[in-house]
């Protein structure tokens, strides 16, 4: 089968793999109908985190159960998001839902990204993803909402809802402040989602002028960031990039006893932090990877609702035949729709 592989910086290839298999009762095969582009790939595809090729890449996808174990939970036919990390869903790490920790895999197991694992479980700029655990993996698209459109569910959109959907249920009305970057539609995802889920304010801060205007269309007020500028004062902090000047002024930014989610990346440790005046002022500060399958029923449940619209974020929809060529478009969201003809093999 055909398989988009990272091979080094600023080459992507079409390779000829072998097709996945049925290997267990509860595996399923799943045909790619949406793949959306994650913020990391760009990246990725420039040589930012180190990542050595060869590898599959993609893993934010909805697609449709093409074939199925006896025990798979789910029918050929079906519509379905496939979460991006690996998870068992029998573990003591998933029945906690922390399904980015499953005991069943290797730390950091994901589709289209082996080397944060080291070992490769194909990726979704494919013609087949074989998903084990799928009675407990996949989770069904509800009808209603457009696969392309919502391609990214499986990560990006999960990543902005948990910037900022449990800090409001737990404080009603809050006011969100959003610090744009290279995490793009992760921040974009944060700012209309928070709108959608009632905040107080949501203001978004981006020097980018065309991310600035599809935050607006979410319904966020919007500013350029221009650093460095006087602290504002927000309950509730996203920072969408891993630099170290905007990390400062978000932390300056949160209000005492407030919360700040970092969603950007930092690719390095040597990150210094202003422990002292964040512990007198009571901030809390979360970061890490999403656990993706514990949250997904709660964020495609809103979605089904039709609060949020994350169309406004995508920026180009391509084929998978274009991958290749548009994979480092400069996004904020890229969606490519599978163009290729179904086969089974």
């Amino acid at each position: 089968m055909r398989q988009l592989t990272y091979i080094s910086p600023g080459k992507l290839e079409w390779w000829d793999v072998p097709p996945p298999r049925i290997e267990a009762a509860t595996d399923a095969l799943v045909r790619p109908i949406a793949v959306a582009r994650c913020d990391l790939d760009p990246l990725i595809a420039r040589g930012l985190p180190g990542f050595p090729g060869p590898f599959a890449v993609g893993h934010e996808t909805i697609g449709e159960v093409a074939d199925t174990g006896e025990a798979a939970g789910v029918a050929p036919g079906d519509q379905v998001v496939i979460p991006f990390q690996l998870s068992c869903g029998r573990c003591e790490a998933c029945r906690r839902g922390h399904t980015n920790n499953c005991a069943a895999y290797p730390a950091r197991a994901a589709y289209g990204l082996a080397p944060s694992s080291g070992q490769e479980f194909g990726g979704s700029l494919s013609e087949l993803v074989r998903v084990p655990f799928a009675d407990h993996m996949l989770i069904r698209f509800p009808e209603g909402l457009d696969p392309i459109a919502f391609a990214s569910i499986s990560d990006n959109i999960v990543d902005g809802w948990r910037a900022v959907a449990p800090h409001l249920r737990a404080w009603p009305g809050a006011r969100v402040l959003v610090v744009g970057g290279n995490a793009q539609s992760v921040s974009l995802y944060a700012a209309g989602l928070a709108v959608s889920l009632g905040a107080g304010e949501v203001l978004y801060l981006d020097d980018d002028e065309g991310r600035r205007s599809r935050a607006q269309a979410l319904g966020a007020q919007v500013e350029p960031l221009s650093l460095p500028r006087d602290r504002l004062d927000y309950d509730i902090t996203v920072l969408g990039e891993g630099d170290l000047a905007k990390l400062k002024f978000a932390i300056t930014s949160t209000v005492p006893n407030g919360v700040l989610t970092s969603v950007g990346t930092f690719f390095t440790n040597d990150v210094p932090m202003p422990l002292r005046s964040m512990y007198a002022r009571g901030i809390t500060f979360h970061t890490g990877r999403i656990h993706s399958r514990a949250e997904l029923p709660h964020v495609l449940d809103h979605c089904a609702h039709g609060a949020f619209d994350p169309a406004r974020v995508t920026s180009l929809v391509a084929g998978f035949s274009e991958a290749a060529e548009v994979f480092t478009d400069p996004g904020p969201k890229v969606v490519f729709a599978n163009d290729w003809p179904a086969r089974s093999s």
